[in-house]
């Protein structure tokens, strides 16, 4: 019985050696890796901060092209430039994407303004993306004020032959300025048709931002399914028109609002995505897709909405390039065209894959700004973001600490899958709503340096999900 037991502890002691090895043996090879990863991010990051192309081809596309709205003529001047500086980075092959996409029109500069106690107040004012116009005289009529959709409802006739001012705020109680953003631009996108369907007149909608200031901010609307006959005018005043407005007509209830705007929707165009890629050295069938949209409102010049996210994702494939980073999965850069009023080059994309068979494993959107980075929201299943948030500890020396479940962008949303893995760059929102649909939005308004890391940072994610999601070796950092 001694003798067994003996027999049976030096068993244990062999059986526990062999184990411990193996795990020594396991946790070098994850300590290796996470030492390689390591090297190659902070090189990453050097090159885009000291070699990095994103600002001076962001300057190049807002300055010399500016708004690029879908169907415009600056809109086919982006295709013309996305395609040229796409074969000029050098990726293996580039074409374009054809795609029919609306076509409306702002026309000439709208015009506001109210009298109180006999002085005449000019109202800073934009038409909505896909409003009709007024009359030519424009349009006159007596307001009335409400915080929501369904306070509107339950006006019922009350709002026939009125305007509806749609006046509510951001709530900046919220630290993500997205959900504050998301919380009331309803009322933008859905006013027009509540008020339309009770023979209101027009309706007015104070600005999707934090800042009260007096720069009007534009958008897309909807009609709905509501019959022609019933369509009225959509326009947004600016936050600081708004604070007044509602002041004065506690002062005078009954003070009448004259507005008039001349835009236009004409018939769609053509227009195309911008689409390059690095064929991937192992899995080329596998793809994963970088991508902003290269359209933008009218007003500005689509500097953070979205040709941070534009430049940003073509420097992703020139920082591989550029470190001679070859990815095993093909690597599909795309400039989607529409995103801003219709989503349809990004339907378009998504249509062709499932036509063509194509296997995308993953993708990461860049449309939130160039701000400083912050991190990334991630739609994957389970097991694949909880791989993602196992990289924090690579990723938050550059103050990549947010890795969290939540959406990844509007053009890649429509790839989404089990098996499937989108990213969402989330850079910091604070400012974002200051320039947002906006003549502000311009190129002085993006830091060069916060424009590079965000470029950079996207590429590190990138170069860990093409190494690790679908890799041949079990061994993950």
């Amino acid at each position: 019985m001694k003798t067994f037991t003996k027999l049976t502890i030096a068993f244990l002691i062999i059986y526990s050696c062999q184990k411990s090895k193996e795990t020594e043996t396991v946790s070098m090879k994850l300590n290796k890796e996470e030492k390689v990863d390591s090297t190659q991010i902070k090189t990453i990051f050097n090159s885009a901060l000291t070699e990095g192309k994103s600002y001076e081809w962001l300057r190049d596309l807002t300055q010399n092209i500016g708004g690029r709205l879908s169907g415009s003529t600056e809109a086919q001047q982006a295709v013309e430039w996305g395609e040229k500086i796409m074969k000029e980075v050098g990726l293996d092959s580039v074409w374009l994407q054809p795609v029919m996409v609306p076509h409306w029109v702002r026309g000439e500069k709208e015009v506001a303004t109210y009298k109180l106690n006999g002085q005449q107040k000019n109202v800073a004012i934009c038409a909505l993306g896909f409003s009709v116009a007024t009359p030519k005289e424009g349009i006159l009529a007596e307001v009335i004020e409400v915080k929501s959709l369904d306070e509107a409802r339950a006006l019922g006739d009350k709002m026939k032959g009125k305007i509806v001012f749609f006046n509510r705020p951001f709530d900046n109680t919220l630290i993500n300025t997205f959900r504050a953003y998301g919380g009331c631009v309803d009322q933008r996108v859905r006013g027009a048709i509540v008020c339309g369907e009770f023979g209101a007149k027009g309706v007015i909608v104070r600005s999707m931002t934090n800042s009260i200031d007096d720069f009007p901010h534009t958008g897309t609307m909807s009609y709905g399914d509501l019959p022609k006959e019933k369509h009225i005018p959509a326009a947004a005043i600016s936050s600081l028109a708004a604070e007044n407005l509602s002041k004065d007509l506690k002062e005078n209830p009954n003070l009448k609002f004259y507005f008039k705007q001349s835009c236009e929707t004409l018939p769609d165009a053509p227009s195309f995505n911008v689409v390059g890629e690095i064929k991937g050295s192992k899995n080329p069938e596998n793809i994963f897709v970088v991508g902003g949209h290269l359209d933008s409102w009218d007003l500005g010049e689509g500097a953070h909405d979205d040709g941070t996210g534009v430049v940003q994702s073509l420097e992703v494939a020139y920082l591989f390039k550029k470190n001679n980073i070859k990815p095993k999965n093909t690597l599909r850069v795309v400039f989607f065209m529409n995103e801003e009023n219709g989503t349809r080059g990004a339907k378009k994309y998504a249509e062709l894959a499932k036509l063509n068979k194509e296997n995308h494993i993953g993708g990461i959107e860049s449309d939130a700004g160039g701000h400083t980075p912050r991190g990334f929201s991630i739609d994957a299943n389970s097991e694949n973001t909880n791989l993602l948030q196992s990289w924090k500890k690579l990723l938050s020396p550059y103050g990549l600490h947010d890795l969290d479940k939540g959406g990844s962008g509007a053009d890649i949303s429509p790839l989404k899958g089990e098996n499937v893995t989108l990213v969402g760059y989330r850079p910091d929102s604070q400012r974002y709503f200051d320039y947002h649909h906006t003549s502000r939005d311009t190129f002085d308004k993006v830091n060069k340096r916060e424009l590079e890391l965000g470029s950079a940072s996207m590429a590190s994610i990138i170069y860990l999900m093409d190494k690790y999601l679908y890799s041949d070796t079990p061994v993950k950092p």
